[in-house]
């Protein structure tokens, strides 16, 4: 990390931070997965759509639904996370920046 630091900041972003620590993809993951699963989970919600027929409309079980609204797991690919947004009326926009 570097020792000098500008007049009036306390230090780098936490992005340079992460970035630093080598983490920042790693960490950008996670926070990605966990604001698609709240997304998801809010929609619901607003919507009324229980759980048993979310699993429906995405043609799987309620484990599986279970394991795509937990913000911890990681594996879910982005065709079910597409679907997944089709099925609550949204869609799901990906950008490289």
């Amino acid at each position: 990390m570097k020792e000098e630091v500008e007049k009036g900041t306390v230090g780098p972003s936490f992005d340079e931070f992460l970035k630093e620590e080598g983490i920042y993809e790693e960490v950008n993951a996670i926070v990605v997965k966990r604001l698609i699963a709240s997304d998801l989970a809010r929609a619901m919600r607003e919507q009324g759509i229980s759980k048993v027929e979310m699993a429906k409309r995405l043609e799987t079980s309620r484990s599986q639904l279970d394991q795509l609204l937990d913000p911890d797991k990681e594996g879910v690919t982005m065709p079910t996370l597409i679907r997944a947004a089709k099925a609550v009326g949204r869609n799901l926009h990906v950008e490289l920046s």
